[in-house]
């Protein structure tokens, strides 16, 4: 789907605020609001907006920390791809998976409330994941 101006222009604002309104998103890029209604609904039906979503702050969930862990498994096969996968989808302090290119096989993203609440994130899950080999994790500073 080729984009123009303003349809790069709508999905920066609402990037930036999902719930603006469709009258407010108009005016913002110069529209008639069911022009711009349409131009969503565009976005929306060629899968370009994928889903609207709610942006937690982690400092008010008490979830101060970010940790990133490399995660190489002892195995690249289907079966401990999907295992692994399907193992970190059940873990809720996992926020993010990607499977990498490089050294390690994954990077996740944990949200911990400090050191003590990690350590028992990487006893109680991490070190359950299956066909995990090595973990390596490095602490966020800022972000």
């Amino acid at each position: 789907m080729p984009f123009d101006r303003i349809d790069r222009h709508i999905l920066t604002l609402l990037q930036s605020d999902g719930r603006i309104s469709n009258s407010e998103l108009a005016d913002a890029v110069g529209l008639p609001p069911s022009a711009c209604l349409r131009r969503v609904r565009a976005l929306e039906d060629a899968g370009v907006i994928d889903r609207y979503v709610a942006l937690l702050n982690q400092d008010r969930i008490g979830r101060r920390m970010d940790i990133f862990v490399e995660i190489s498994l002892n195995s690249q096969s289907n079966e401990v791809l999907t295992a692994f996968e399907q193992a970190v989808a059940q873990s809720p302090e996992i926020m993010e998976c990607y499977l990498m290119a490089g050294d390690a096989d994954y990077m996740l993203r944990i949200a911990a409330a400090d050191p003590t609440h990690f350590e028992h994130i990487h006893r109680d899950h991490l070190a359950r994941l299956p066909g995990v080999s090595r973990m390596r994790s490095s602490f966020a500073i800022r972000t």
